[in-house]
């Protein structure tokens, strides 16, 4: 550990080697559309043929990742989330990078890379074929390159870090406000301070933030240049883009699994991605956090903010404010409706709190934590067959995981 400590580069991606088999071991269960499968695979297939727009409501990167999937291995249930299983793999390297950048502490980045494959959502996500799964895979080690670029190295991981985010902006426009967060927190940041993002200069360092990040989301729409009807042109694409802001910000129908922003932290209403006879077998998918990582979470957010308080430590504000703005942003965003899944990014960030928090109180915690982490564990097992669709006994054996009545 001592040797790999030093290569945290390799660790990453030992990390993430080890969690992929996770996400690929049966994933082609159920063999069937799953949740919103049914618009993105829809929309990979007619990126395929290039027959026109679809599902226009979203940028296109992410179904382009899901359409080479497709192209790659076919048009499967296997194809359709084989690029999500990578996507997943990342994310939870990408918790181990933000940890270890925030603390310099590599116990705290196993930590969050621990909490993270154990919070359960992840794993829900990195075997659908959904877009929030690129989104923050691409988004959480954007920020860890422009938070890494701060001690050295600054414009290329900086202009790295700008591309990414890009790209995530390109997988869903949530990750946007993630851009913009991103030239203040370098404004308060560096205000003072030269040692921090040496050798860059503010008004160029924002503008190649904001420059590169949206030339990389443009680049994206390539493929729609080619559609056999309705394809773009230099001239339509940035009225297209309205055109996907007035289908993003339109008056929705209700929908059973609705749910307000400030109820995801609380898991009030969780998600069933599928409860039906699949393959033979009554089978579910349940798209909720694991309780003691999203509950515990809190109050290591909580704990954060107050450490911050006491001592002034950024390491404390950072994973803090992470959480708080993945859910803060849902309370201006004009959309009419919102779900749990809405809650993915904060739902890594929580985990990478609670692992910071572990660390920084390490030493009055002591042997609890892995008490803690053994809870977290049997929890994981517990729900397992209803994250990933193992065959249940009857078709009212939901009861078991349901524990309150809006769970079901």
């Amino acid at each position: 550990m001592p040797a790999l400590a030093r290569r945290p580069a390799l660790l990453a991606l030992l990390i993430a080697l080890a969690s992929w088999p996770l996400f690929l071991f049966r994933l082609s269960v159920p063999h069937m559309i799953v949740f919103d499968e049914i618009h993105y695979v829809a929309a990979a297939r007619q990126l395929i043929a290039l027959s026109g727009p679809t599902n226009i409501e979203h940028p296109l990167l992410a179904k382009e990742l899901i359409a080479a999937s497709m192209l790659a291995f076919g048009d499967t249930p296997f194809g359709w989330r084989f690029a999500s299983t990578i996507a997943g793999a990342a994310t939870v390297a990408g918790a181990f990078a933000l940890a270890l950048v925030v603390t310099r502490r590599v116990r705290a980045g196993l930590l969050a890379a621990i909490l993270t494959l154990l919070g359960f959502t992840v794993y829900v996500q990195a075997r659908i074929a959904m877009l929030d799964t690129f989104m923050l895979a691409f988004l959480i080690w954007g920020i860890v390159l422009l938070a890494g670029s701060m001690r050295g190295g600054s414009v290329t991981r900086w202009t790295a870090g700008a591309v990414l985010l890009g790209l995530a902006t390109a997988c869903k426009w949530a990750a946007a406000p993630y851009v913009a967060a991103a030239g203040v927190a370098f404004l308060v940041l560096r205000r003072g301070r030269t040692d921090r993002w040496p050798g860059m200069r503010t008004i160029p360092a924002l503008a190649l933030l904001g420059g590169v990040s949206v030339a990389t989301y443009f680049l994206t729409f390539a493929p729609a240049f080619f559609y056999t009807t309705d394809a773009l042109t230099p001239r339509t694409l940035l009225p297209f883009q309205y055109e996907m802001y007035q289908r993003q910000t339109q008056v929705l129908p209700p929908h059973t699994y609705q749910s307000n922003w400030w109820t995801w932290p609380l898991m009030i209403r969780p998600i069933w991605y599928l409860y039906e006879r699949a393959d033979e077998a009554q089978r579910g998918i349940l798209l909720i956090g694991n309780p003691a990582v999203m509950w515990g979470g809190l109050v290591a957010v909580a704990a954060c903010f107050a450490g911050w308080v006491k001592t002034g430590a950024a390491r404390l504000l950072a994973p803090a404010m992470l959480w708080t703005f993945a859910v803060g942003i849902f309370a201006v965003i004009p959309k009419s409706l919102g779900f749990y899944y809405y809650y993915y990014p904060a739902s890594v960030f929580v985990a990478v709190a609670l692992a910071v928090a572990l660390d920084e109180w390490r030493v009055p915690v002591g042997r609890r934590v892995e008490a803690y982490l053994l809870l977290a564990f049997a929890l994981t097992l517990y729900f397992l067959p209803v994250l990933s669709a193992q065959a249940l006994a009857h078709a009212g054996a939901f009861s078991r995981w349901t524990w309150f009545s809006s769970w079901i």
